[in-house]
């Protein structure tokens, strides 16, 4: 378990510079402003053909967050409809340099709404969107109408999406500070999330500033936050899936959290 790849978030400006400031295997990145609906952009000198070649020649995997914008789940038309299309923007972007996967959050629905609206609308994005890599769903740390911070509305959007054609492109990403934050005990989260959705594709493994339950997404270096170390290399090593630490940079302060996993696992 030693082997497993671990990677960082990284500037996408030259996400192969950063891999290999890491001697990392995998960079994830966004392509273009995590925070606006203004589509993606490629920050790489030599464009998408460039950055695809020049991963496959480095041996770097590459993946790709979706904007946090991206809120597919909601009832309201004017963020669900532009979420919709900047969610096909991104997947077409990915493909495009050769990503093994596109992040994106589980969104939320609006406070008077009943959660199953926001499954079936999940249910209708994974219809309504061309998959051409696996899209994996991200738990998420806050919201009481959250639809992936707690186990049973994870459930609920696994069930909505589980009958689409395209389900087998539907994957998991779990993140340790946002499962300790939104209250579900790390002791037994890979065995529940494998339960629900049969397989965890990816690990954000990050420690979390903030107490168990407290709905708070910020992120912290490993042994320098909350979470028990025993607790967080066990999550990694059960879920036995790559790794990409979201924690706070530069590349020194990566490569000192990849050393402190690897002793762990």
């Amino acid at each position: 378990m030693t082997q497993l790849a671990i990677g960082a978030h990284v500037d996408q400006t030259d996400p192969i510079a950063e891999a290999r400031a890491r001697n990392a295997p995998l960079v994830q990145f966004f392509l273009g402003d995590p925070q606006g609906y203004q589509g993606p952009e490629f920050a790489y000198a030599g464009g998408a053909e460039g950055l695809k070649a020049d991963a496959e020649a480095a041996g770097i995997d590459l993946y790709v967050h979706a904007p946090y914008i991206v809120n597919v789940a909601t009832t309201n038309n004017r963020i669900r409809i532009p979420s919709r299309k900047l969610l096909q923007q991104h997947v077409d972007a990915a493909a495009s340099i050769g990503a093994k996967g596109l992040i994106v959050h589980g969104g939320h629905v609006n406070k008077a709404d009943d959660p199953a609206k926001g499954f079936d609308n999940w249910r209708k994005a994974i219809e309504a969107t061309d998959l051409k890599l696996p899209l994996l769903i991200e738990n998420t740390a806050g919201g009481d109408h959250a639809m992936t911070r707690y186990l049973d509305r994870i459930e609920g959007v696994w069930a909505a999406i589980s009958g689409t054609e395209q389900a087998d492109l539907v994957g998991f990403c779990l993140d340790t500070c946002h499962a300790h934050a939104g209250g579900n005990a790390l002791e037994t989260v890979v065995e529940d999330v494998r339960r629900i959705t049969g397989r965890i594709d990816l690990v954000h493994c990050n420690d979390s500033r903030d107490e168990f339950d407290s709905g708070a997404d910020r992120h912290a270096n490993f042994g320098a936050g909350k979470i028990d170390p025993d607790l967080l290399a066990s999550v990694v090593r059960d879920a036995g899936a790559p790794v990409v630490c979201e924690t706070p940079g530069p590349a020194d302060a990566h490569v000192a959290d990849f050393a402190w996993l690897r002793e762990r696992l």
